[in-house]
């Protein structure tokens, strides 16, 4: 196992349904570090360099236009193996799927507005934590 840094975003939908703090709870709770947290309102050149992967694909200005909706809470979190230990907890990304228990599988309502967007690797951290916490 290794000390990880992984990059966890609370989506929209989870900041109008009031559900930051159950997200923050559930990490703690859990054992991650919470290292940095910022709520902001994405602009959409930093949503488009956030999904640069999904460009091209049917669903990509979909995700641009919701992340770009409202206010996100944007946290660094660290840990043993956080990258994974997160997506554990968050579940599969469509909250159909997702088992219960998790935080997708709890709350999420579709494949979009499924609260929670977390790093896949420790690589996609890095560069996520580089967009979203610049300085």
């Amino acid at each position: 196992m290794a000390h990880q840094k992984t990059f966890i975003m609370v989506k929209p939908d989870g900041v109008r349904r009031r559900l930051v703090g159950e997200v923050i709870a559930r990490f703690e709770a859990k054992g991650l570090t919470l290292d940095r947290l910022e709520m902001v309102t994405p602009d959409e050149e930093t949503a488009a360099v956030h999904y640069a992967e999904h460009r091209g694909k049917d669903f990509y200005f979909g995700l641009v236009d919701f992340v770009t909706s409202g206010p996100v809470v944007v946290m660094q979190w660290s840990g043993e193996s956080a990258v994974s230990v997160a997506r554990l907890m968050m579940g599969t990304t469509d909250p159909a799927a997702a088992l219960p228990g998790t935080i997708r599988g709890d709350y999420g309502l579709d494949i979009q507005q499924n609260i929670v967007h977390g790093s896949d690797s420790p690589e996609s951290a890095e560069r996520e934590l580089g967009i979203w916490f610049a300085s």
